[in-house]
C-alpha cells in the first residue's frame, strides 16, 4: 500500500486515482478523530505579493476538499482550528474578513455537506462572535443536525486554557452544590466538562506550515494524540498530504503509556 501511495504522490491526482487510494488506505484502521491546525495562509499570500486575506480565501477552498476526503475515508470527526481566542489581536481588516468566511464557506458548501451526510458543529466562545458569523454557523448546525456521517467541527474563537479554566469552574460549582463528589472526579468526568465532551480525543493532529507547536489548541485532549507536522502551507495542502499523514499514523504503534 505504501509504495502505491508514494507513486501516487508523483502522479496527477485524477478522481479515479484518488478513489483507488482511498480504498487502499481504508484497508488499515483510519483515525476516528482528526484535528488540523490550518496554518500558513498569510505566508502563502505574502509569497505571492497578495494581501493576507487572499490566503484565507484560498485556504477556505482547501477545507472543502479535505472535508470531502475525510468523509470518504470514513473519518468520524474532523476538527479544524479556524480562529483562536488570540487571533483577535490581528489587524481589524483581517479579523473582519475571517469573521465573514463561515458565511461565505457555508453559503456555498452547505448543500453539498447536506448531500454528503456531514454534520456541522462548533466549539468555542459564541458570545464574542459577530451576529452574521454566529448565524451562519447556527444555520449550518440546524440544517445538518440529523446527519450521522462525518462531524465537521469548527474550533472558532477557541482557546484551550480558557476552556480548561471554565471546566474547572463548572466542576467547583457542581462540587459546592453537591452534584459532584470529590471521589467521583477523574479524567473521564473532567473531560465531560470540556467543549469536546461529545467527541473522543483526537487520534491524529496535523499542523501545516512548518510550525511545531500547539498554539493553545486542545491541550487536554491531545495528551496521547499522534502528531504529524508538514512544511506545506495550508492553501497548498492537498488530498495526497492528508493521505500521507494517515499513512504515517497507520505505521505507528500507539501505546498510551504502556509497552
Amino acid at each position: 500500500m505504501f509504495n502505491k501511495i508514494r507513486l501516487w504522490k508523483n502522479q496527477n491526482n485524477n478522481s479515479s486515482t484518488l478513489r483507488e487510494h482511498i480504498e487502499e488506505v481504508k484497508k488499515l484502521p483510519v483515525p476516528e478523530h482528526v484535528a488540523i491546525i490550518m496554518d500558513g495562509n498569510g505566508r502563502w499570500a505574502k509569497k505571492r505579493a497578495l494581501p493576507r486575506i487572499a490566503g484565507h480565501h484560498e485556504g477556505m477552498k482547501v477545507v472543502r476538499k479535505i472535508t470531502k476526503l475525510a468523509n470518504a475515508l470514513g473519518i468520524k470527526t474532523l476538527t479544524l482550528y479556524a480562529f483562536s481566542t488570540e487571533n483577535w489581536k490581528r489587524p481589524k481588516n483581517e479579523v473582519d474578513y475571517l469573521m465573514k468566511l463561515p458565511e461565505e464557506f457555508l453559503g456555498t458548501f452547505l448543500p453539498e455537506l447536506i448531500d454528503e451526510n456531514v454534520k456541522v458543529e462548533m466549539m468555542g466562545y459564541k458570545d464574542q462572535l459577530p451576529v452574521h458569523t454566529l448565524h451562519a454557523i447556527e444555520k449550518a448546525m440546524e440544517d445538518t443536525k440529523d446527519n450521522d456521517g462525518l462531524v465537521l467541527n469548527f474550533a472558532l474563537n477557541y482557546g484551550s486554557r480558557s476552556e480548561i479554566i471554565d471546566a474547572t469552574k463548572k466542576v467547583l460549582n457542581d462540587y459546592k452544590s453537591g452534584i459532584l463528589k470529590e471521589s467521583e472526579l477523574n479524567e473521564e468526568v473532567f473531560s465531560s466538562y470540556l467543549m469536546t465532551s461529545d467527541h473522543k480525543d483526537p487520534d491524529l493532529l496535523i499542523r501545516t506550515s512548518g510550525e511545531i507547536r500547539l498554539s493553545n489548541f486542545m491541550l487536554w485532549q491531545l495528551a496521547y494524540t499522534e502528531f504529524w507536522f508538514t512544511d506545506v502551507l495550508w492553501p497548498d495542502f492537498r488530498e495526497k498530504h492528508l493521505i500521507e499523514a494517515i499513512e504515517a499514523y497507520q505505521n505507528r504503534q500507539r501505546r498510551f503509556g504502556g509497552i
